[in-house]
């Protein structure tokens, strides 16, 4: 597999990166006794399989299932009085929105979420279930974010921006401070871009206290804004596009975030709907640790070997964990099939009583496990008096599904396989 070229994060844009390692250590003292310190395991099989001494920082495990109430808190923890008592407002996805929403009802705040209409319905159930007003408006962030900025203009609440805001940085800066304490000799850190809050603040925190460390971006190829405006050298706004990994699928980079990438990320490289499919996949199967598409597409990049590195102690962020359960198992079937562990077949046979016992005791014998049948005599091409019959089968890979076509020839079937 040929490599994408890789974008160098240093190019000339005007504003100076005004986020300081001390930002980041503020930040830590403030939020340490509210956020769950994640685990950063080291992970066999995916260091196995990558060449690479792989460790998960696993902050899908937060209390919201993702990392975005890191920035969230810090934020709230500095408002003052005045803006507590007018209460606060913000646009996400779903990750963002949780955490300003679980954290602004702790602590006696009033929040509202605007969030786009294609937002999971899971990330909106759980919003409103910590209390926040959901507002659901645009058909992606970026127009959400405009109407959330409307509503704070007019109605006199603070706005949470999502990845532009110092405060926010600063706290979602915090995750790299703890990979640096769980794991002293890393080499590199693989994180996934929207905006840019996550990896501009562990960058900041990682390269001011260990320069030494690679930090690497990774984006949706359907929406890779930042790798963009980086080549651009400032932002730009990209049409819209339908990911899965729809917690990063922002159209424009961070004006604050740009400048961080710029002076402290390394690489930036893409990756497909595929390959992000299958790592959501790949860390529910071997790892037992649920991932959304954006929480996947770290690890995405390393197991598809977008990423230069080889032989290094490389934290891989699983950032978030919050999948509608509808798409879960459409990915899981996609998997499944990708593997060859799921086969659809299309089979000709005469159409009278005893025709599918012959068949299905061929299958029987090859020990496959039929799933779903459905019958069809009137298109599919066959004649009058035959039948078609798909036949959906649990197998074990392909060697296996080559053994079931090679026995249905044999026994002189007309067949295809379709799925």
């Amino acid at each position: 597999m040929s490599k994408p070229a890789l974008v160098p994060a240093k190019s000339t844009y005007a504003p100076e990166p005004s986020l300081s390692l001390a930002d980041i250590h503020a930040a830590m003292d403030r939020i340490r006794d509210s956020i769950y310190l994640s685990p950063c395991a080291r992970s066999e099989d995916f260091s196995q399989h990558t060449g690479n001494s792989v460790y998960l920082k696993l902050d899908n495990l937060q209390r919201t299932g993702a990392f975005k109430e890191r920035g969230a808190l810090n934020k709230l923890l500095t408002l003052t009085e005045d803006e507590r008592a007018r209460g606060v407002i913000a646009a996400s996805a779903g990750n963002h929105a949780q955490g300003v929403a679980y954290h602004a009802g702790r602590h006696g705040i009033r929040a509202q979420i605007v969030m786009p209409l294609t937002t999971p319905l899971i990330k909106v159930s759980a919003t409103k279930g910590y209390g926040a007003e959901v507002v659901l408006h645009g058909a992606n962030y970026d127009e959400a974010c405009e109407e959330a900025v409307r509503r704070s203009e007019h109605q006199g609440m603070t706005f949470i921006h999502a990845f532009g805001d110092e405060i926010v940085i600063a706290g979602q800066g915090t995750m790299g401070l703890e990979i640096l304490e769980q794991v002293p000799e890393i080499e590199a850190i693989d994180a996934p871009i929207g905006g840019g809050g996550l990896i501009s603040g562990v960058a900041c925190a990682v390269k001011e206290t260990k320069p030494t460390v690679r930090v690497i971006g990774v984006q949706p190829a359907r929406l890779p804004s930042m790798k963009v405006a980086i080549a651009e050298g400032h932002p730009v706004t990209l049409s819209p596009a339908a990911t899965i990994a729809d917690g990063i699928a922002v159209r424009r980079a961070g004006e604050k975030t740009l400048p961080l990438v710029q002076k402290y990320v390394d690489d930036i490289v893409t990756v497909d709907e595929e390959e992000i499919a299958n790592a959501v996949l790949l860390l529910l199967e071997r790892e037992k640790t649920l991932a959304e598409g954006a929480g996947a597409a770290a690890i995405a990049a390393l197991v598809n070997r977008k990423t230069s590195l080889s032989g290094k102690k490389v934290a891989v962020l699983v950032c978030g964990g919050n999948i509608d359960v509808s798409l879960l198992s459409r990915i899981m079937e996609r998997g499944l099939v990708k593997d060859g562990r799921l086969v659809r077949l299309r089979v000709h046979l005469p159409d009278y009583p005893g025709a599918l016992h012959r068949l299905t005791g061929i299958l029987a014998q090859h020990r496959a496990n039929i799933v779903e049948t459905s019958y069809d005599r009137a298109y599919y091409g066959v004649t009058l008096g035959d039948t078609a019959i798909d036949i959906t089968m649990e197998t074990r890979g392909p060697d296996h599904i080559a053994e079931i076509l090679s026995a249905l020839s044999a026994s002189g079937y007309t067949h295809e396989r379709i799925l």
